[in-house]
């Protein structure tokens, strides 16, 4: 059962007790006329977020190196090695990520790009290479 506060003041006097809660896997939410938030452990959410967001990347080798891209997404990297190439992808997935943030959520084409920010945004390089990499496995 959520622990529940119902105003971000209620939370905030209880913020212990709710960053206890999600840390413990469970769920708070705190509510507002405006709306409600949710607060849960964020290693939980990235878990989940990748289980649900595949990369379907693809790595492709050609006679310079290496390739990546995401199919349907606008982001891509190439490197002479194909560690390379999931670096400069990494990189190329964190520069999404910011102007996703920045402008790009408010466009039809990338407004249902949420999970896949939250995953770039919850996980590590390392993390974010083994997902790429994953798709081909």
């Amino acid at each position: 059962m959520p622990l529940v506060f119902e105003s971000f003041r209620a939370a905030r006097d209880g913020l212990a007790a709710a960053l206890r809660e999600a840390g413990a896997d469970g769920l708070v939410v705190m509510s507002r006329a405006d709306g409600a938030a949710a607060l849960v452990n964020a290693g939980s959410l990235r878990h989940f977020l990748a289980s649900v967001v595949p990369s379907d990347a693809v790595i492709a080798p050609d006679e310079h190196g290496y390739s990546v891209y995401l199919p349907e997404q606008p982001i891509a990297a190439d490197g002479a090695t194909l560690d390379d190439a999931l670096n400069h992808m990494v990189e190329a997935l964190r520069t999404y990520a910011v102007a996703w943030h920045e402008v790009l959520r408010q466009a039809p084409n990338h407004s249902g790009n949420w999970g896949l920010v939250q995953l770039i945004e919850l996980s590590s390089d390392d993390q974010l290479r083994d997902w790429l990499a994953s798709s081909s496995a």
